[in-house]
């Protein structure tokens, strides 16, 4: 099935099961079963919030009996099986004004700036779970998944305040709740997070038999690979006319960028697009918000010398994991060299459970319809901006 540039209608107009029948009759449209199901159950939520919304807003729904608030969804499964794809249209057809849709590296670095900026409250937490409340009834969270303690303690009681608070949450995730931090640094900890999850939460596997980004045959020959001298010394020359063309004029003369109080040597640099090589991308100390500062500022960013990593090099696969993530999600051009293909970077299985994303990914990364995107900078505003 085509996944992209089908018209949503966001004025209550048209259901998530009317939009998923209205595009069975696409000349590309691939019956999946797994899909219908999930459209079904996003189609009853939908209803559900709406009628959540009228009762909450009728005069009885205002002072005597208050509507109890819909349950949200946990879509899971494989990657490339749609999850993200029938999130986003339940989100772009469901007439509401508080609503977010938010990748969770996002979600995840706003809540650490956040925490800081609430440290002079009793308890930053709370105020934070009021404050989401405040301009949030529907949260859309891309992409779940826990591998760090510190965000897996904040996850904890964030989730419940934000349940507690009337936050309809609908995610999704590669994994069921039982396989998220699944050998984690004090897990015990996190079992009541998974448990609240599975309670507040329909529980939903996503499951079929076709990657959707892998079936996009469209190819732009952006991943160049060699594994000699000559090869590699062509894809450098090739990178590099790339760049010129992209920058067309607009170079710095810049050795590094600045990011989080730390200098990142490139390549290149101009006004849109930087150059780096994997070791200094990729090596070092570092993190998810570093990607997440220069995807908001390069639409276009070249990387070379991407490795066969060995089974020793599971740092540098976790970052390179969380790079392709952030640029995913904001739609960020990736230009790149390396010394294998996609599919063989990880082959000794530094990131097994990850890196499967990671390839699937980088193969949509290298579509005409991706390419075509609008670079963007998704964020959390977590203040109060008006009312469903």
């Amino acid at each position: 099935m085509s996944q992209h540039h089908i018209a949503i209608l966001a004025d209550g107009s048209m259901s998530p099961k009317a939009w998923y029948q209205n595009i069975q009759a696409l000349p590309s449209f691939v019956a999946d079963a797994a899909q219908a199901a999930t459209v079904e159950e996003l189609d009853a939520l939908w209803h559900q919030l709406l009628e959540f919304k009228s009762r909450r807003n009728s005069f009885l729904g205002r002072s005597l009996l208050k509507p109890a608030v819909p349950k949200g969804l946990y879509l899971w499964g494989g990657v490339g099986r749609g999850k993200t794809f029938l999130m986003d249209a339940f989100y772009a057809s469901l007439p509401y004004r508080r609503k977010r849709r938010i990748h969770f590296h996002n979600f995840m670095a706003e809540i650490h700036r956040e925490m800081k900026l609430l440290e002079h409250e009793n308890d930053p937490l709370i105020a934070l779970a009021d404050r989401i409340a405040a301009s949030t009834r529907l949260l859309c969270l891309d992409e779940f998944h826990v591998n760090d303690i510190a965000d897996a303690m904040i996850l904890a009681r964030l989730m419940e305040a934000i349940f507690a608070r009337g936050v309809v949450l609908i995610t999704t995730s590669n994994y069921a709740p039982d396989g998220l931090y699944p050998h984690g640094l004090q897990r015990q900890n996190f079992l009541p997070a998974i448990a609240l999850l599975q309670r507040e939460l329909k529980v939903l596997q996503v499951e079929g038999g076709n990657d959707y980004r892998q079936r996009i045959a469209t190819r732009e020959p952006l991943f160049l690979v060699a594994d000699d001298a000559d090869g590699i010394v062509a894809n450098e020359a090739r990178l590099h006319d790339l760049f010129e063309r992209i920058a067309a004029g607009t170079q710095l003369n810049e050795q590094h960028i600045e990011v989080h109080g730390r200098r990142v040597p490139v390549k290149k640099i101009s006004h849109t697009a930087v150059w780096f090589d994997f070791d200094e991308l990729c090596g070092g100390i570092h993190a998810q918000q570093d990607y997440l500062a220069i995807a908001h500022r390069f639409p276009t960013i070249f990387l070379s010398h991407i490795p066969r990593l060995s089974a020793a090099q599971t740092a540098e696969a976790r970052r390179f994991t969380w790079l392709i993530d952030v640029l995913y999600d904001n739609h960020v051009r990736l230009i790149a060299s390396s010394a294998v293909p996609p599919e063989k970077i990880d082959a000794e299985g530094a990131m097994p459970a990850e890196f499967s994303r990671t390839v699937s990914r980088l193969s949509e990364m290298q579509t005409q319809h991706y390419l075509l995107l609008q670079h963007c900078s998704r964020s959390v505003r977590l203040g109060a901006d008006g009312v469903e």
